[in-house]
């Protein structure tokens, strides 16, 4: 694994701090209702992301569920494109027809944001399927939540995955509540890990709160899977700060059990070691910050100023030119 450095904290300091106020900024667009739908928001789980960046390689790909913003951002998509999509505008990644749950960008290996529960689980085995029977070298890092882990699919799909040793990593980003149920209520224990066990996958818990510890599991993982040894599966332990999305009330949980969690924000955890190391001065960690927040207002003003999708686009994508001629006399209004 690639040494962790200065540099490596600075970047994920700068990194994790845009990941968090690219989501506030989502989460104030949609109270003035210009992000309509959906809206899942990532805080509080951005060392996911930043360890696994860490030891992917660039053939590497991504396939998750609809809370989706961040882990295409770390993976090289402009983020103006991201909030504009979430805007419906046609500059977005899908021309603004997919909204929040559906970012996408084959360019840079990351292939959603799904919104079906659990969906994702056996598309990421497709695509760890491809890589092996085309002979490629990539590895598919299959992300879901806690609530997902509970679907059938993924037991079928763990069988697959063991019996055709695929190149894929299941992590599970566990944040403790499917929606507003907790783990304690789905099952008769709590360590989701132990699911894998019974395929004899390489299953183990991982501090999610620890962008060194995610990247040291992560890489013992991706590694494994290159060199043809199979699937491992990740419980990586994390936390919501926000809602399960922008309607959720979240009478399932105390503000002191969210506080409490607080202390171990990871964007905290990188401020500290900086410090604590002299690797950084509160000043140059500020700067850090008043610049983030520029790079996210110059997001906002890209998605304001970008056009709304044409109708004849709309209709593009649901109507067949040959079945529907009609397409050609649409007027754009």
């Amino acid at each position: 694994m690639k040494k962790v450095t200065k540099k490596t904290y600075l970047q994920w300091y700068r990194e994790m701090t845009f990941w968090r106020r690219f989501e506030e900024k989502c989460r104030s667009l949609y109270l003035k209702q210009k992000i309509r739908g959906f809206l899942h928001l990532y805080n509080g789980q951005e060392a996911l992301p930043a360890g696994f960046l860490h030891v992917m390689k660039p053939e590497d790909k991504v396939i998750t569920a609809y809370r989706c913003h961040v882990w295409p951002i770390a993976m090289g998509v402009d983020p103006n494109r991201i909030l504009a999509e979430l805007c419906g505008k046609e500059t977005g990644t899908s021309q603004g027809l997919g909204g929040s749950m559906h970012i996408f960008s084959k360019e840079h290996n990351f292939y959603g944001g799904h919104g079906i529960v659990g969906g994702q689980i056996p598309l990421g085995a497709g695509l760890a399927f491809g890589d092996k029977y085309n002979g490629g070298k990539g590895v598919t890092i299959c992300l879901f939540g806690d609530g997902a882990a509970r679907q059938g699919v993924l037991h079928e799909t763990f069988n697959m995955a063991m019996n055709w040793k695929l190149p894929i990593v299941f992590v599970c980003e566990n944040n403790g509540y499917a929606m507003g149920t907790s783990i304690d209520r789905t099952a008769n224990h709590n360590d989701i890990y132990k699911l894998g066990l019974g395929y004899e996958m390489p299953s183990m818990p991982v501090d999610g709160m620890d962008p060194v510890k995610v990247a040291e599991a992560a890489f013992e993982a991706i590694e494994r899977a290159r060199r043809g040894d199979g699937p491992t599966f990740l419980d990586i332990r994390t936390y919501r700060y926000r809602g399960h999305s922008m309607s959720d009330a979240e009478p399932y949980r105390t503000k002191e059990e969210v506080e409490k969690h607080k202390d171990e924000d990871p964007i905290l955890l990188m401020q500290h070691t900086l410090l604590d190391k002299k690797w950084a001065t509160q000043e140059e960690l500020d700067k850090i910050v008043e610049e983030v927040k520029e790079e996210v207002n110059a997001c906002e003003k890209f998605a304001e100023e970008s056009a709304f999708p044409s109708k004849d686009l709309m209709y593009k994508y649901i109507y067949s030119q040959e079945d529907y001629p009609f397409l050609d006399k649409i007027e754009n209004n």
